[in-house]
């Protein structure tokens, strides 16, 4: 097995917050796929893949936190939802769909137009910004729910951008964070398996280092006021070719995050 690369641990943001979490390769790396985002076979497969069980996921957690029934088929109506690193929006539109007022952040222009194009297609309402979760925050902007999925592991200062998708959650709000743990078996699946063997996404896509054990995701959200409430693992079932929740966090994991 290659040589895993050494985890760089979550950095601190005791004293002035940076201006921004924003990576600019990493922004140049998934500007480029913009027109293919919505292509279900196409470099960004695995994302439509796990929609279902990420949506599945905002569904039960959302419900029970805003007492709506489970069955409601728009459990986030009047909700304001926050969709930080929404890409080209292929969660975004569920999500309104489901009720929600979404506005969905990302740095990249390109990300962006196809957003707006395909919402405007869909005939839906979407507030798609350029604009980041830090200077969002420092307006004074609050969000019923906030999203960040896939996102984490992309960013330059973990701790910064989690404190500052913390301070977006509004009283009595909460949030939901999907990424990869740092593990020798997210290693060797995540990247090994998913990038060099499978082809599942571009080689690249991910940094080993920079993914996000749970307790380093709860540390970050506890600086943005928020206690983390649930946990959950998910892992592909190759033979139905999904992705399900599981007890096991050792690879991917979702977990819901409320204000106290």
């Amino acid at each position: 097995m290659p040589r895993q690369p050494a985890p760089q641990p979550v950095r601190s943001v005791a004293g002035p917050a940076p201006s921004t979490s924003i990576d600019p390769a990493e922004v140049d790396r998934f500007g480029r796929l913009a027109a293919r985002w919505w292509d279900e076979r196409g470099p960004l497969a695995t994302l439509h893949k796990l929609n279902p069980t990420r949506l599945g996921y905002i569904r039960e957690q959302t419900a029970r936190h805003f007492g709506r029934p489970p069955a409601d088929p728009r459990p986030l109506r009047g909700l304001r939802v926050l969709d930080v690193g929404c890409g080209a929006g292929i969660l975004s539109e569920p999500l309104a769909r489901l009720g929600g007022r979404v506005t969905g952040l990302d740095p990249s222009a390109d990300n962006l137009a196809v957003a707006r194009d395909h919402a405007r297609a869909a005939g839906l309402e979407i507030d798609y910004r350029a604009e980041t979760v830090e200077s969002l925050a420092e307006s004074g902007d609050r969000f019923d729910l906030v999203l960040a999925m896939e996102v984490v592991e992309h960013v330059s200062d973990v701790a910064g951008f989690l404190a500052a998708c913390g301070r977006l959650v509004a009283d009595r709000g909460a949030l939901v964070l999907a990424t990869v743990n740092r593990t020798g078996r997210s290693f060797a699946l995540a990247i090994v398996g998913a990038e060099w063997l499978l082809g599942w996404l571009p080689r690249g896509t991910h940094d080993w280092s920079r993914f996000v054990r749970p307790s380093e995701a709860a540390r970050g959200l506890r600086q943005g006021g928020l206690v983390v409430r649930h946990t959950t693992g998910v892992v592909y079932d190759p033979l139905r070719d999904r992705f399900r929740l599981s007890p096991d966090p050792a690879v991917n994991y979702m977990l819901f995050a409320t204000r106290p």
